[in-house]
C-alpha cells in the first residue's frame, strides 16, 4: 500500500513546468503582437493609414463603401484557408481540442503563422469576433511547436499546448485564474498536478509579462458594488441565469444553423466567408458598434451608456452577423462577442430588475452567457470578476452562472465548442469523475478458486488433469507451482494443447517448457493498475500474488472482473433506497405516549 499515492506526478513535472513558464512569456508577446496586428489592419481597412494605435471600426467615414471591407477581408481569409491551411478556419478552441484529441497535440508550424494573421485580417476588416480564440490557438500552437522540438510524450505535448493556450488568454484579458480554469474545463480533460502545475505557471508568467508588454488589468474597471445586494436581487439573478441560458442556446443553434446552411450551397467553402462578410457589412451599416472586437462597447455597456433602443439593435445585429460569419468558417474568437451580447442583455434587464449599482446586471449577464454558452461555469464566474476586479460580485455571479449552465446542460446536448468537434466525428465528455477502477483493488474482485499445475508434470498429464474441470471454460491461464507451492511461471490452455500435440514437447515437464515470466499483479494494486499491466503484457488475465512475497499465488483476475467495478457504479447511479424510516424524525416521547404506536401497515 505504500506505493499508492494521491497523485502520479514525477520529477519530470519540474522540467515541463520550466518549459511552460517560457511558453507563457512567449504567449504574452504573441498576444501583444496579435492585438497590434488587429489594430494595424483596422486602420488599413477602415482609415487607410498604417498605424498600430487601437481604433474602432464604428468611427469610420466610408459610408456605404464600408460593406465591401469585410467582403475583401473574407476573400483573403478564404484564399489563405484554401491554399495555406484549412485549420485556420473557426474560432480557435475547437481547433485546439481537435489537435489534442486526434493529432497527439501536434500543431503544424504554418498554423502558428497563418492563424494570427488570418484572425487579424478578419477582425481588422470588421469581423464581429474576439481576439482571444485566435490567441488561444496561436499560444497553443507555439507551445506545441516547442514541445515538438524536444523529446516529449504526447501527454507532455498536450500540457505545453494547453499551457500556451491558457497563457494567451491570460495575457489578453489579464485574467490568469480564469485562464487556468478554462484550460481545465475545456482542454486538459484531467485534473492532475503533472498538467495543472505547468499550465498554472504558464498563465501566471503570461499575466506577469503582460504588465510590462501590454499593461496591467483590469480590462474593464468598475466601481465596487455592495457586498450583499439583497434577497430580491439574488432572486432576479436566478431569472437572469434562465434568460442567459435560453439566449445561449439560441446563439449556439444559430451558429450551427448558419453552418448547415452554408454547407448546402453549391459553391466551394473558400467563398463562404465572403457571404459572411456581406452579412457583416450590411450589419455594420445598421449598427457600426457591432463591428470588430468591441472592447470599448463592452466598457460602455458596463457603465450604462446606451439607451434601450440602441441596446436592442446591438444585440440583434451582433448576434446575427456573428452567427452567420462564424458559420461561414471565417477566423475569429467567441469570448468577446459573448461578453458584448451578455452585457447588452444585462443592460436591458437593468430596466426591469432591482437597482444594484452601475453595470451590475450587465456584468452578471456577461458571466451567465459565458458560463452557459461555453459550459464552463467556473470560468464564467472567475472571468467576470477578474475583468473588473469587483470581488463583491462573486455571489450574484455564482447564482446566475450556475442557473445558466444548468439550463443549457438540460436543453442542449453539446456546447458551441464541442459541437464543432462532434461534427468532425469525435465525442468529448465534459464530465470529470473518479474512475471506478481507482476505487477497487485486485483483492476485491479476484477469483481465489483456481486450478494450478505442478511443475514436474508433462503437458499431456496437465491436460488430462484440467479437462474434467473445464465445463464452464472460465479458466484459460494456469499457474505453474514448484514443490514448495511457489509460482515459477504459467501456461495457457492453448499452449498446453500445442505442447501436448508436439512429439518433442509432449513428454517434457512443464518447468522446462514455460519461460518463467508469468503475468502477475499485486493484490494491493488498483484495478486501473491491473488494466495497465494487461495492456503492457497484451494479456486478458493476470495472476494475483502476495505483495510481501510475489512467489505466493493468491488468485487470478480476468478482464471480465473489471466489470464488477462498472456494475458497482451503475448500482450507485440507478438504485434508489430509503435508508431511514419516516418515524426516525418522530421524538421518542411521542412514540411512548401515542397508543398503538407504531401502527402496523
Amino acid at each position: 500500500m505504500d506505493e499508492l499515492a494521491d497523485f502520479t506526478a514525477t520529477r519530470r513535472m519540474g522540467l515541463i513546468a520550466g518549459i511552460a513558464i517560457v511558453v507563457g512569456v512567449l504567449a504574452a508577446f504573441v498576444a501583444s503582437f496579435l492585438l497590434k496586428l488587429i489594430a494595424l489592419f483596422t486602420n488599413l481597412f477602415y482609415f487607410q493609414r498604417a498605424s498600430l494605435d487601437a481604433s474602432s471600426p464604428a468611427t469610420h467615414h466610408l459610408g456605404y463603401a464600408s460593406v465591401l471591407v469585410p467582403i475583401a477581408g473574407a476573400l483573403i481569409i478564404g484564399l489563405m484557408a484554401r491554399y495555406g491551411s484549412e485549420r485556420i478556419r473557426g474560432h480557435g478552441i475547437p481547433e485546439a481540442l481537435e489537435a489534442i484529441l486526434t493529432r497527439g497535440s501536434r500543431v503544424e508550424p504554418r498554423v502558428a503563422l497563418l492563424k494570427p494573421l488570418s484572425s487579424a485580417i478578419s477582425i481588422g476588416s470588421g469581423g464581429p469576433f474576439g481576439a482571444e480564440g485566435p490567441i488561444i490557438m496561436t499560444g497553443g500552437a507555439f507551445g506545441s511547436l516547442i514541445a515538438q522540438l524536444i523529446s516529449l510524450t504526447a501527454a507532455e505535448r498536450k500540457t505545453l499546448l494547453v499551457a500556451g493556450a491558457a497563457a494567451g488568454m491570460s495575457a489578453t484579458f489579464a485574467a490568469p485564474v480564469a485562464a487556468i480554469l478554462l484550460a481545465v474545463e475545456l482542454l486538459l480533460f484531467e485534473w492532475k498536478p503533472r498538467s495543472f502545475v505547468p499550465v498554472a505557471l504558464a498563465s501566471a508568467a503570461a499575466a506577469a509579462a503582460r504588465v510590462f508588454i501590454i499593461g496591467a488589468g483590469p480590462l474593464f474597471p468598475m466601481p465596487v458594488h455592495p457586498a450583499f445586494a439583497g434577497v430580491d436581487v439574488l432572486a432576479c439573478c436566478v431569472a437572469c441565469g434562465v434568460i442567459a441560458g435560453a439566449f445561449s442556446g439560441l446563439l449556439t443553434l444559430a451558429v450551427y444553423a448558419a453552418e448547415d446552411a452554408f454547407k448546402r450551397l453549391p459553391i466551394h467553402w473558400m467563398w463562404w466567408p465572403m457571404l459572411g462578410g456581406l452579412a457583416i457589412g450590411l450589419g455594420g451599416l445598421i449598427c457600426p458598434q457591432a463591428l470588430g472586437v468591441g472592447y470599448d462597447v463592452i466598457g460602455n455597456l458596463l457603465s450604462d451608456s446606451y439607451t434601450a433602443k440602441a441596446i436592442v439593435v446591438l444585440v440583434l445585429v451582433k448576434g446575427a452577423i456573428w452567427s452567420i460569419s462564424l458559420g461561414s468558417g471565417t477566423s475569429g474568437g467567441v469570448l468577446a462577442p459573448l461578453l458584448m451580447m451578455g452585457g447588452a442583455l444585462g443592460a436591458l434587464e437593468a430596466a426591469v430588475f432591482p437597482g444594484a449599482g452601475v453595470g451590475f446586471w450587465a456584468l452578471v449577464s456577461m458571466g451567465a452567457i459565458l458560463g452557459g454558452t461555453m459550459r464552463s461555469p467556473l470560468t464564467g464566474i472567475l472571468f467576470a470578476v477578474e475583468l473588473t476586479h469587483d470581488m463583491n460580485m462573486f455571489l450574484p455571479l455564482v447564482v446566475a452562472v450556475t442557473v445558466a449552465h444548468a439550463f443549457t446542460v438540460l436543453t442542449l446536448r453539446r456546447s458551441i465548442l464541442t459541437e464543432k468537434v462532434a461534427r468532425r466525428g469525435f465525442h468529448v465528455s465534459r464530465e470529470y469523475a473518479i474512475d471506478e477502477l481507482e476505487i477497487l483493488f485486485v483483492r476485491d474482485v479476484m477469483e481465489t478458486k483456481i486450478a494450478s499445475l505442478p511443475a514436474d508434470i508433462t503437458s499431456s498429464e496437465a491436460l488430462s488433469t484440467i479437462e474434467p474441470q473445464r465445463d464452464d471454460r472460465r479458466q484459460w491461464l494456469y499457474p505453474v507451482l514448484d514443490d514448495e507451492a511457489r509460482l515459477i511461471g504459467s501456461a495457457t490452455y492453448n499452449q498446453l494443447t500445442k505442447w501436448a500435440a508436439a512429439p518433442d514437447k509432449a513428454g517434457r515437464p512443464l518447468h522446462e517448457l514455460i519461460d518463467g515470466r508469468a503475468p502477475t499483479v499485486l493484490t494491493n494494486e488498483t484495478l486501473r493498475a491491473a488494466v495497465h499491466h494487461m495492456s503492457e503484457m497484451n494479456a486478458t488475465r493476470l495472476l494475483a500474488v502476495n505483495p510481501a512475497d510475489p512467489s505466493h499465488l493468491v488468485g487470478m483476475i480476468a478482464l471480465h472482473d473489471m466489470l464488477k467495478a462498472r456494475a458497482r457504479h451503475i448500482e450507485d447511479e440507478t438504485r434508489r433506497e430509503r435508508i431511514l424510516p419516516w418515524d426516525f424524525i418522530v421524538p421518542t416521547w411521542v412514540k411512548r405516549v401515542v397508543p398503538g404506536y407504531p401502527r402496523q401497515p
